[in-house]
């Protein structure tokens, strides 16, 4: 970081991250400019940043704000490649990363860099969880809760820094290299932005890129598919599996999870029955993260057959009149959506939809057919998702426009033992500004409902 010392550097966008990652460089003697296209009064941490003596432009990106004399961009995940001042910067030479480059250059701890389509925020809390129950001093952040490269600033060499990675933050990294980096699948996502599915596997794949023969990398079995460049990895690689044995790694055998270490070593955790978290292959996965992190088999136990769930991710809502009502509002992807009625036994009322981003959902079809009772659709994809429930032989399909009139559908169409499914396959975009507020109003609705009928 000294080589930033009275150094220009251009932060990107504001949001958290953006103001974490100016507050660190300017720390280090940078000199630092940051720009956010938000008109001033809708940017957060201004007046913070300026009370620092760091430089704020807002509304818009000056046409000087990127010239020969930059040393650094740093963007925010979110701001595409081919935006003005990132795509003039990358035309000089100029380097462009995101903070979780600047992270892994100030972290004194060790870090277990988690990633994948789905499923990364869950496994990526269990193994936070399961460190602090095994005694093992951990921090836990990155895309979810506290920004990296805060956390690495303050982080120990003898804590973990356990960091939920996006395809968007690692692409914008170069030095950047876990001891631990886990994969846990990769699915069709966010094409918008990566424009290929090679640029996106490419992106995920650079968790690994620095690794060495002292690290480790977990990948996950069931999909050979996403790692079809395991060869060429330097680090020793485990992996975890559904289905079939692993030759190091987690897997279940005779409905148990069992760990195999390195030497062969085997030990059985937890029977699959006993587990409270709603998707398997995260539970394998964050066991296998945590005993190779020096948790103990009790503290994983426990944990897996203890945690409640994180808010928008198989989240159990309420009991209404029987029903069980979950929010899956995270689920933006038809894979997200396959994995949570996968992982329910109960017949299924759906509700789904949001944002058209021209997918057919086909693959759906074998998903819907055996578990699914009844589907109500809002959103863009309203009609194309009905359709395909349709094709399923679904026979109760219902169109409605708000969150409200979907609860008040599902519960007409469940029975008691059922449970109704909020998992939409789709982005909120359309509708909601964020999953979040998606997933917060229809667990209001759930209340509402449940306390009208008390």
């Amino acid at each position: 970081m000294s080589l930033y010392q009275n150094q220009q550097v251009v932060v990107l966008g504001m949001a958290k991250s953006g103001v974490a990652v100016a507050q660190l460089l300017h720390r280090f003697g940078a000199h630092v400019v940051v720009n956010d296209q938000k008109p001033r009064e809708q940017a957060v941490g201004v007046e913070e940043l300026e009370k620092l003596g760091i430089q704020v432009i807002c509304g818009g990106h000056p046409d000087d704000l990127i010239h020969p004399g930059v040393a650094l961009v740093v963007k925010n995940p979110g701001i595409p490649y081919e935006a003005a001042p990132v795509a003039k910067a990358i035309e000089l030479g100029i380097p462009v990363v995101t903070e979780v480059e600047l992270a892994y250059q100030i972290a004194k701890a060790p870090i277990i860099g988690i990633t994948g389509s789905n499923g990364k925020t869950t496994t990526t809390t269990l193994v936070g969880l399961i460190l602090q129950k095994a005694g093992i001093d951990a921090l836990t952040g990155g895309n979810i809760g506290t920004v990296l490269c805060g956390l690495a600033s303050q982080a120990r060499p003898d804590q973990w820094l356990v960091a939920e990675l996006s395809s968007f933050q690692l692409m914008g990294t170069v030095t950047f290299k876990p001891k631990i980096g886990v994969l846990m699948n990769i699915y069709q996502a966010h094409l918008d932005y990566h424009h290929t599915m090679d640029e996106y596997r490419a992106a995920k794949w650079k968790l690994f890129a620095n690794q060495t023969a002292d690290d480790i990398a977990i990948l996950p079995y069931d999909q050979p598919e996403a790692w079809p460049e395991a060869e060429k990895l330097q680090a020793t690689v485990y992996s975890f599996s559904k289905h079939h044995p692993v030759p190091r790694g987690t897997y279940v055998e005779n409905g148990v999870i069992v760990y195999v270490g390195a030497s062969g070593e085997r030990e059985e955790i937890l029977p699959v029955e006993k587990l409270s978290v709603a998707h398997l292959d995260n539970a394998l996965a964050a066991a296998l993260v945590a005993k190779l992190a020096g948790a103990d088999t009790a503290a994983i136990a426990s944990v897996l057959s203890s945690f409640a769930g994180v808010e928008h991710r198989m989240e159990f809502v309420a009991t209404v009149k029987g029903a069980k009502y979950y929010n899956d509002s995270k689920a933006t992807n038809s894979e997200a959506a396959s994995r949570a009625l996968q992982a329910l036994a109960e017949p299924v009322v759906w509700i789904c939809g949001g944002l058209d981003r021209g997918v057919s959902f086909e693959e759906l079809i074998p998903v819907i057919e055996p578990r699914v009772k009844a589907v109500v659709a809002f959103g863009e994809t309203a009609p194309i998702l009905l359709a395909r429930a349709k094709e399923a032989g679904i026979k109760t399909l219902i169109h409605v426009d708000t969150v409200e009139k979907a609860v008040l559908a599902a519960y007409e169409a469940a029975s008691p033992g059922d449970a109704v499914l909020l998992s939409p396959a789709c982005a909120s975009w359309d509708m909601f500004p964020s999953f979040e507020v998606r997933g917060s109003m229809f667990k209001d609705a759930v209340h509402r409902l449940k306390t009208s009928l008390a």
